[in-house]
């Protein structure tokens, strides 16, 4: 009985590979490929050092020069000494050219449906079945799509978990001349063929073992809703606090989706806000970083995750700056309007 482990890397590559029963990650990842940085063997030397980020490990002999007691608290380790014993995450914080370890894969998907929720969003299905297997990701990672007809590429979150149908969506964000819009506006039609490449990021859902906080402007919605998914499949689940921004009413989607968490995740709560609020608006207007609760976030540690437009991003962790808060930890990613990026 193995295990599936995800590796990932400073370059926002990841690999999944699988290992034996008490097998040591390191001989396990070379075993398929990888060949991450060694020297010693033998818990000494500190050179295939990364950080558990979920999953269930144990170590044998770690020097305490080559790792110290806090580094241990944080979950850091050394490969050559570890063994998994569920499935689990690593991070290696050096690129994964150093360790020979290829591309990462390239899939044939057919487009199943498009929907245009408003001037300004559109969630793309796509069927990527065409895999010989199931394809792996950390809740929260990105892919790579090529517009047909175009050598372009675009990076989209995935909007959903993995699944064994390999039924993907993303949550894309229209602009006024963008070739992904274009394409999507004009010219996309079911079964056409997007090569996708995946998965990327380092924005992923970590060990979940205290409240998350969840802040997600625009399109940036899709991340979480991958990580929803993910969380709504396990018992216990902490308390998490979704805030869900966007410039008008008319681009929040997925409503019926988010009331599903509510209804699966007793304590999940939801809050859409809306800077450019028409009257008709009835719920909470201006930006996010207004609306958080300093007495509330400093009960008790958390786990903050942001995905939107990098003015977003900024405002919050200014907020969070200003409130001298040391109780949590901070996950981040900023989509761009550019040649590599169209969240």
């Amino acid at each position: 009985m193995g295990h599936s482990v995800a590796l990932n890397f400073a370059d926002g590559k990841t690999f999944f590979i699988s290992v034996q029963e008490n097998e040591l990650l390191l001989n396990a990842a070379i075993r398929q490929g990888i060949n991450l940085p060694l020297d010693c063997r033998e818990g000494v030397c500190g050179t295939c050092q990364g950080q558990c980020e979920t999953g269930i490990y144990e170590q044998e002999y770690v020097d305490e020069d080559a790792l110290s007691e806090r580094d241990l608290a944080e979950r850091k380790m050394l490969a050559c000494q570890t063994r998994v014993k569920s499935n689990a995450a690593f991070y290696f914080d050096h690129n994964s050219e150093i360790c020979n370890a290829g591309e990462t894969q390239k899939i044939a998907t057919k487009v199943t449906q498009v929907e245009l929720v408003s001037e300004t969003t559109a969630i793309l299905h796509v069927d990527a079945s065409a895999s010989a297997k199931q394809l792996e990701f950390l809740p929260g990672q990105y892919a790579r799509l090529q517009i047909p007809e175009t050598d372009d590429w675009r990076s989209y979150s995935f909007a959903n978990r993995p699944n064994q149908t390999n039924q993907l969506q993303f949550l894309i964000r229209l602009l006024p001349d963008g070739v992904m819009s274009n394409y999507l506006r004009e010219r996309c039609q079911v079964g056409q063929t997007i090569l996708m490449e995946a998965p990327l990021g380092s924005f992923y859902l970590r060990e979940v073992e205290r409240p998350l906080v969840f802040i997600a402007g625009g399109t940036g919605l899709s991340a979480f809703l991958g990580m929803l998914d993910n969380i709504a499949e396990q018992a216990n689940a902490p308390a998490i606090q979704l805030y869900y921004g966007v410039n008008q009413a008319t681009d929040l989607c997925e409503q019926s989706r988010l009331q599903g968490y509510a209804e699966r995740l007793p304590n999940f709560n939801y809050q859409p806000i809306v800077t450019q609020a028409s009257e008709a608006w009835a719920g909470k207007t201006g930006y996010i970083h207004e609306h958080l609760d300093r007495e509330q976030l400093a009960e008790q540690p958390f786990d903050m995750y942001l995905c939107g437009p990098p003015p977003m991003i900024e405002a919050v962790k200014g907020w969070l700056d200003g409130q001298a808060l040391d109780n949590y930890r901070l996950y981040s990613e900023k989509f761009l309007q550019s040649n590599t990026a169209g969240h």
